[in-house]
């Protein structure tokens, strides 16, 4: 997909990549909605660089990085968020925090993985406090 300045409907992405994972971050938002967190913000972004979502449960805020994957064959989902990524998301959250964040908030990082099967049904999981950076 290349940014052409104007919204292009995901339905009309080319790169199916792109529409798998879109679908995934619905079907983990609709799933952390159902335990009870809010969707604060979707795609939250700084430049080119975004925070899939952004949910809280009372004080509690967890930025989350959704990862989809159609099959296993590269390794878990979480695997694929290394340590660069990792200093993306907390700069990207970082800013969120300085806009939107209330006193007494606390912060973490989440992954939830959804695995696509074959058949058109999905594994969930979501992995709690991930990771954690030093400063927070």
């Amino acid at each position: 997909m290349h940014p052409t300045g104007r919204f292009v409907p995901v339905s009309q992405w080319t790169d199916a990549r792109h529409r798998r994972g879109v679908w995934g971050e619905r079907v983990a938002m609709a799933f952390l909605t159902s335990c009870g967190w809010r969707v604060e913000a979707h795609r939250f972004r700084l430049g080119r660089h975004d925070l899939d979502v952004v949910a809280r449960r009372g004080s509690l805020v967890a930025f989350v990085e959704v990862k989809t994957r159609g099959t296993a064959g590269w390794g878990a989902p979480a695997e694929s968020i290394g340590w660069r990524k990792r200093r993306t998301l907390a700069r990207v959250a970082e800013v969120w925090r300085e806009r939107h964040a209330r006193p007494g908030d606390t912060f973490r990082f989440d992954v939830v993985e959804v695995e696509v099967a074959r058949g058109g049904g999905y594994r969930l999981e979501h992995l709690e406090d991930a990771w954690r950076l030093d400063r927070w």
